[in-house]
C-alpha cells in the first residue's frame, strides 16, 4: 500500500474524503452497514468500469462520448442471449459481449484514425448509432441473467473456515472490480502499449517521431474503452437481472470522476486508483443526499453541479499545461 500512495497526495486525499463520507453516512443513518456496503458497491459498479475506460482514453489524449451507448448494447446482448441459457452458454454469452465491446471500442478508434475527425464528434455520432442497436436488440428492459453470474456481485465476501463477520464487510462487487482492473489494465499498463497510450497522450507528435504507432495506439485505447464498456453493461444486467436498452447517466459521471481523480483531460498523466476512489465519493454523496430526504430533483440539481464543476475545472488544468 505505501508503494501504491507513495508521492500521490491526490489519491490519499481522496481516500481521506472517502473515510469521511463512510463515517458521514454511518452518523446519518447509523443503521448503514454490511449491507449499506453491499449497496453502494453494486451501484458504483457500471460506474466504475466506465470510468476505467474512459480513464484509459483520456490518458491517451482523447475522449470516448459513446461509452454509456455502448454499455446499453453490451447489456442487452448479454441479456436476450441469457435468458433461458443454462451455465455453459452464459459463460459464452459473456466472451461474446466482451469480445463485442472490444470491436465497438475498435470501431470508434478506427474512425477516428482514419477520418481524422475530432474524437469529440465521432464518438458524440457513435453515440446515438450504438443507442440505436441497443434498442434493435432490446426495445424495452427485459431478457435475463445465468444466477451464478449475478452471485459475483451480490453479498459480501465468504471465505470457507473464514467467520463471516471477518470477511462479509468486502462487497463482491468491490471484489469483481479489482479482478477486471488487475487482469485487464495492469498488464497493459506494465508493457509496451501502456508506456505508448502514455506516450500519445502527453505528445503525439513527440511519440510519433520516436516510433510509437500513433494511429494503431489510439484504436487499441478505444478498444480498451469498449472492453471496460462491456463489463459495465454486464455489470447492470448482473445487478438488475435484466437488460437496460436506455444508456444510463455513465457519460457525464465517468468524466466527472475521471477528472475527480487526478486524470488531465489533455493526457499523458493519471492512474486508474483515483478514478475509481472517486466514483465511490460521488456516489457516496449521492446517497448521504437521499439519507438525508433531499428532494431528489434538488440532489439531482447538486450532484450535476459537483459533476459540472469538476469537469470544467480539469478543462482549466488542462489549458494551463498546454500553455506551459
Amino acid at each position: 500500500m505505501t508503494r501504491i500512495f507513495a508521492g500521490d497526495g491526490w489519491t490519499l486525499g481522496l481516500v481521506g474524503l472517502l473515510a469521511l463520507l463512510l463515517v458521514a453516512t454511518k452518523l446519518i443513518q447509523p443503521d448503514f452497514g454490511v449491507s449499506g456496503l453491499d449497496s453502494v458497491a453494486r451501484s458504483a459498479l457500471p460506474f466504475a468500469l466506465a470510468t476505467v475506460g474512459m480513464a484509459i482514453v483520456v490518458i491517451a489524449g482523447g475522449i470516448d462520448l459513446s461509452v454509456a451507448a455502448m454499455m446499453s448494447v453490451a447489456s442487452v446482448t448479454a441479456a436476450v442471449l441469457m435468458a433461458g441459457a443454462g451455465d455453459g452458454e452464459a459463460a459464452l454469452v459473456v466472451i461474446l459481449v466482451l469480445a463485442l465491446g472490444l470491436v465497438m471500442g475498435a470501431i470508434n478508434g478506427a474512425l477516428i484514425v482514419l477520418t481524422r475527425v475530432p474524437d469529440i464528434v465521432v464518438t458524440l455520432a457513435m453515440l446515438f448509432v450504438w443507442q440505436g442497436v441497443a434498442l434493435l436488440v432490446l426495445n424495452a428492459p427485459g431478457g435475463g441473467a445465468a444466477p451464478w453470474l449475478r452471485a459475483l456481485i451480490v453479498g459480501g465476501v465468504t471465505l470457507p473456515g473464514v467467520p463471516p463477520a471477518l470477511t462479509e464487510w468486502l462487497p463482491k462487487g468491490v471484489v469483481f472490480l479489482g479482478v477486471c482492473v488487475a487482469v485487464v489494465w495492469v498488464p497493459i499498463r506494465r508493457s509496451k502499449l501502456g508506456l505508448m497510450l502514455y506516450a500519445i497522450g502527453s505528445d503525439q507528435l513527440a511519440a510519433f517521431r520516436s516510433g510509437v504507432p500513433v494511429g494503431r495506439t489510439r484504436i487499441a485505447a478505444y478498444a480498451i474503452c469498449g472492453l471496460f464498456a462491456a463489463l459495465g453493461g454486464l455489470s447492470v444486467t448482473m445487478s438488475t437481472g435484466i437488460g437496460e436498452p436506455i444508456p444510463g447517466p455513465y457519460l457525464l459521471a465517468s468524466v466527472a470522476a475521471v477528472v475527480l481523480g487526478g486524470v488531465v483531460l489533455g493526457g499523458g498523466r493519471g492512474g486508474i486508483l483515483g478514478p475509481i476512489l472517486a466514483v465511490f465519493v460521488l456516489r457516496l454523496v449521492r446517497l448521504d443526499l437521499t439519507l438525508m430526504s433531499v428532494d431528489p430533483n434538488v440532489a439531482a440539481i447538486i450532484e450535476g453541479s459537483i459533476m459540472v464543476a469538476v469537469v470544467m475545472f480539469g478543462a482549466v488544468l488542462a489549458t494551463r499545461g498546454r500553455r506551459t
